[in-house]
């Protein structure tokens, strides 16, 4: 279902991980990221994993949400990792038709699809735990320097953060639209792929219109409020790095510290 897709939502809360400044997560998630990429042994994956779960009880988000965060891409995931269990050199295990099935590319397989789903998880946080007016401030904040250079960072990061948040909008609009057309008779799930994809002319079409006509009204309700971009705004709260920040910092440099012990020790 449509509906069951959490991608860009936010849930409020008064825990740990939602009093956290944007700021600080947004740069936490940027080092986490990088450290995917760079740490890729076993013993790092299980830190990671450690550590999705210590984000899950300390933000009182139900583990569910994040499965349901991986469910619009596990076609994804199944693919990669059937691409590297056919394609890897190593030692084989099954023989199908010109391809061999490998131990190495099943292992490999795992940790990347592992991998994507571990950047999918940590994001989704981010999001669940912090409002699309906190993150846009905190964007803005962290171009903040690129306006010397005539970069338009409050624009850039509206535009951001408006189209993160209009993604549940239109996944609700189109689980609609379904629904009106099934109770008209349409079928989406017989047919050919040539047969599946004309049927969605029907949900494309008003979606689209649908799309455009919410665009009209949110610019025309920014300009009732006389919004001007950027230049001279000032807000009703500023953004503050509190003991609660400090303490996620600390923890999150003791984190990296075991990474990068366990990659020198090259466990």
């Amino acid at each position: 279902m449509l509906s069951d897709i959490t991608i860009g939502q936010y849930f409020p809360g008064n825990s740990f991980i939602h009093r956290v400044d944007p700021r600080v997560k947004l740069g936490m998630l940027f080092f986490i990221i990088v450290a995917i990429f760079v740490l890729d042994t076993r013993a790092d994956y299980a830190v990671f994993c450690l550590v999705v779960a210590a984000l899950v009880q300390s933000s009182r988000l139900k583990p569910n949400m994040l499965l349901k965060a991986l469910k619009p891409l596990w076609w994804i995931l199944l693919f990669t990792f059937i691409i590297h269990l056919f394609s890897t050199p190593g030692t084989s295990i099954l023989h199908v038709w010109i391809f061999d099935m490998t131990i190495e590319g099943a292992e490999k397989g795992f940790f990347l699809c592992l991998r994507l789903a571990l950047l999918i998880v940590f994001s989704s946080i981010l999001t669940y735990t912090t409002s699309p007016l906190a993150l846009t401030d905190a964007l803005e904040e962290i171009m903040s320097p690129l306006k010397h250079i005539g970069v338009p960072a409050h624009e850039l990061a509206m535009m951001m953060t408006i189209a993160l948040r209009f993604v549940p909008t239109l996944i609700s609009e189109t689980d609609k639209i379904m629904k009106a057309q099934r109770s008209r008779g349409s079928d989406f799930t017989s047919g050919n792929i040539l047969e599946r994809m004309k049927r969605l002319v029907p949900i494309l079409v008003p979606l689209f219109i649908s799309s455009f006509r919410r665009a009209d009204e949110l610019a025309m309700a920014m300009e009732a409020r006389c919004y001007r971009g950027g230049v001279g705004r000032t807000r009703m709260k500023e953004m503050r790095i509190s003991d609660t920040d400090y303490m996620a910092l600390f923890i999150f440099a003791v984190i990296l510290v075991i990474l990068i012990g366990l990659k020198a020790v090259g466990i």
